[in-house]
Formats: C-alpha cells, sequence, structure tokens
C-alpha cells in the first residue's frame, strides 16, 4: 500500500493509496500556511525540503468532523494526531471514536517542547486497523523496544530529520537524505520483530526505492516530498499502479 503522508495527505485522494492526514493537535495551532510560507524551502546543500512548520493545524474536533464524521468512509482515512502534553491523553482518548485509524506522531523536531510519547499505549484497540507509531530518524533502538513492549506492531520510519547550523535548529529535513538512516531503522525493527508491518518513507522518487525498500523487509511505502514536484510524482504514480496491476 502507498501512504500520502502530511502535509499532501489532508489534500490527495487517489485509487491505491490511503491518506494520512495531520498532523493534528487536540486544540487548534494557527499559522499553518505562514508557515509553509515562510520556512518550507528546497536545499541543495542537504539534497531535500527543509521546514519549520511546526505542527499548525485546526485541532482535532475538526479532523474528526471532517475525516470521521462527514466522511463517506472514514476507514481510507488515518489521522495523524501529535500530543503535545501528558495532561491531553485522557481529553484525545475521549474524543476518538475506538475505530478511527490514527497515526501517533511522537517524532515532530521542530515544536516548541516536543511531543508525548508516554502513556501512548491506551490508544491501541482492536477496533483501530491502524495505529501507527511514526518513529524519529536519531530515535535509540531501546526506544523502539519500549513502543514494541507497549504493544504498537505498525511503525512508521521515519520523520524528518532535524538540521542545525551553528548549534541553532534549521528545521526538519525530508527527502533523498533519508534513506540510508530508515534502512537502518527497518533493518533492526525486521530482525527483532519480524511480525511487526513496517512502512518506509523518505527518498521515495522511483520505483527502485520502493523495491530499496522492500528488500530489506518494508511493507508499506509513503510518499510527501515527492508531491513537490507534480510531474516526478505522476510518473511515480503511474509506475507504482502498473507495478501493483502487474503484481495482481
Amino acid at each position: 500500500m502507498l501512504f500520502i503522508s502530511p502535509p499532501f495527505g489532508n489534500y490527495v485522494n487517489l485509487p491505491y493509496t490511503i491518506p494520512i492526514r495531520g498532523s493534528f493537535t487536540l486544540e487548534p495551532r494557527k499559522g499553518l500556511f505562514t508557515q509553509i510560507l515562510k520556512t518550507l524551502r528546497y536545499s541543495k546543500e542537504w539534497n531535500g525540503w527543509v521546514n519549520k512548520i511546526g505542527l499548525r493545524n485546526p485541532g482535532l474536533d475538526y479532523a474528526i468532523k471532517k475525516y470521521y464524521t462527514n466522511a463517506s468512509n472514514h476507514k481510507k482515512n488515518i489521522i495523524s494526531i501529535a500530543i503535545l502534553s501528558k495532561d491531553e491523553i485522557p481529553k484525545i482518548k475521549e474524543k476518538l471514536p475506538d475505530d478511527m485509524n490514527i497515526e501517533i506522531n511522537v517524532s515532530c523536531p521542530n515544536t516548541e517542547k516536543g511531543v508525548v510519547d508516554k502513556g501512548i499505549h491506551v490508544f491501541i484497540n482492536e477496533k483501530r486497523e491502524w495505529c501507527i507509531i511514526k518513529l524519529a530518524p536519531l530515535i535509540d533502538f531501546e526506544k523502539i523496544d519500549k513502543y514494541y513492549e507497549m504493544g504498537f506492531r505498525q511503525f512508521h520510519c521515519c520523520n524528518t530529520y532535524p538540521i542545525h547550523r551553528n548549534g541553532k535548529f534549521i528545521g526538519g529535513l525530508s527527502g533523498p537524505s533519508l534513506k540510508t538512516i530508515n534502512k537502518s531503522l527497518i533493518n533492526y525493527i525486521r530482525l527483532r520483530y519480524p511480525e511487526s508491518t513496517i512502512i518506509s518513507g523518505g527518498g521515495i522518487q522511483k520505483m527502485s526505492d520502493i523495491h530499496d525498500y522492500k528488500c530489506i523487509g518494508a511493507n508499506h511505502f509513503s510518499v510527501s516530498s515527492l508531491m513537490f514536484s507534480p510531474l516526478g510524482f505522476t510518473s511515480f504514480y503511474y509506475n507504482y499502479v502498473k507495478y501493483l496491476n502487474a503484481s495482481n
């Protein structure tokens, strides 16, 4: 399966894909488009896209209303949530429908205080087809072990890579530079937890990237920054659908 990750997952619906909407926080965080215009840029130095969007979003109530209550088929959506304090966990749990598919963003690098990843096992239940953990690229393997011990079996490798210059945070990097890091995470999870489901994203630009990730153990794949190039994504998507049809 091909997942369309945020921010493009908020806008794109295509056959053979599942959009990941978000990331959403309990309360609205204004300034999404301002932050996109101010901070999103392509970096030749880092060979990828850099942003400091910082979880700007219209809030969890908006997400539930639009992608669950008013969705023709809500199970075709995955809602990415980010928890900014431990006190939010019971409030978010109460709001979320038990069968809403979610991805828990425990790794956004450009929030003011970071995101919460303790106590999040309460969101796991058998009614959700998807309850995914989105990992940080610089995560310690011991933390992956802890997520597994909590009960998580679906891992998304990985979020944007935090880059700094002279001790100052520049932004989160996405694109081809993440491939090497992702491969390390996928190898670890696949060897240690072979029954887990792995979604791999980062640097996917052509079908050879899909094959590379599949060979080391990824079950599914995600794209986002590829969509900054409409022609590039159109070519990739055409070949992906062709590949799926040939496989069937």
